[in-house]
């Protein structure tokens, strides 16, 4: 009698583990999107933003309008305005303009019953208040990530008390400058004498452009032995600006942020010797996943770092491959 049950019991879960799960495809097609790759279309960093939305709009089959910015806060205000009035499901911005501009019209499209998420940069407040609603953040942590590049790159390139490093970065942004604000206090903390200069608006958009700044920099401090690049598109031209400087590479050690072909090609050729990895075609297919689980299922929002890795020449060619992709 007792081994009858045992085998009834066994036959009854045996039965509810292999009931079959039909695979929902496109599970999200009636959900409404409006996505912020953050930068100029086809910019680096950017695109590979897009490109993580673009397949994560594929999977799920969500149709998603994209904005691009070109990396100017004030224009991601106006645009957000505009985003709102064509009231899609849910918008995912770049938290560049920080929680005081963007909080009051995050609210507003709240109240309107649309879905807000962040990727790239933090806005902590709204977050806070909307985690429930669906409201998630996808990047980097801004601080501790410039810090975590100044550490390190004080120990790969040797770097000693009294030693000088220009940090070129974005403080004048309030939650995005974090970011730059972690790399100098790092590179102060290990005794080094850090010069600072902004990122103007036309580097900005197009960083090729601040070529002359860059020379006109390392002319007149000849002892300058790191530059830190805060910005996925400067970063990527590294070789641009020690040529225009007439130098060869190593001879100003550069580090900076982000992955694309060129800062592959710099690393491969010495002329960029670290870079930090915010893997950010994450940053756009995480979002959008987020905005599809919220409102379809009702998740609340999830705040996911995607960036702890470092890439240099001692591991540059396995990330080689997928970074010629726009992936990493």
């Amino acid at each position: 009698m007792k081994k009858a049950k045992v085998l009834l019991i066994l036959a009854v879960v045996f039965a509810v583990v292999t009931i079959p799960v039909t695979a929902q495809t496109k599970w999200a097609s009636k959900v409404h999107i409006v996505f912020f790759p953050g930068g100029p279309q086809g910019g680096v960093f950017a695109v590979n933003v897009y490109n993580g939305a673009v397949q994560a709009a594929a999977d799920l089959g969500c149709k998603v309008d994209y904005v691009w910015s070109d990396w100017d806060p004030q224009k991601m205000i106006q645009q957000f305005r505009e985003a709102v009035a064509t009231k899609p499901d849910g918008i995912a911005v770049m938290g560049h303009p920080g929680d005081d501009a963007f909080d009051p019209l995050i609210k507003d499209a709240e109240k309107q019953g649309i879905i807000v998420t962040s990727q790239n940069t933090t806005l902590d407040k709204v977050e806070a208040l909307y985690g429930a609603n669906g409201f998630g953040y996808v990047g980097a942590e801004n601080y501790p990530a410039g810090h975590a590049l100044g550490v390190r790159a004080v120990q790969v390139f040797n770097l000693k008390k009294g030693d000088r490093a220009m940090v070129w970065g974005l403080l004048s942004q309030p939650a995005r400058g974090e970011r730059t604000k972690g790399a100098i206090d790092a590179l102060k903390e290990a005794g080094l004498t850090v010069d600072y200069l902004e990122i103007d608006s036309a580097t900005n958009k197009d960083p090729p452009s601040g070529a002359p700044t860059f020379a006109g920099y390392v002319s007149s401090h000849p002892d300058v032995k790191l530059v830190v690049t805060d910005h996925g598109g400067l970063t990527a031209t590294a070789e641009t600006y020690l040529r225009a400087a007439g130098k060869k590479p190593g001879q100003v050690n550069i580090a900076g942020f982000d992955l694309s072909p060129a800062t592959i090609s710099a690393i491969k050729g010495g002329w960029t010797g670290l870079v930090i990895d915010q893997q950010e075609w994450l940053q756009g297919y995480l979002p959008i996943l987020q905005i599809c689980l919220a409102k379809v299922y009702g998740f609340s929002g999830l705040h996911i770092n995607t960036g702890a890795g470092f890439v240099d020449k001692s591991n540059v060619d396995m990330i080689a491959p997928l970074a010629e992709k726009n992936i990493r």
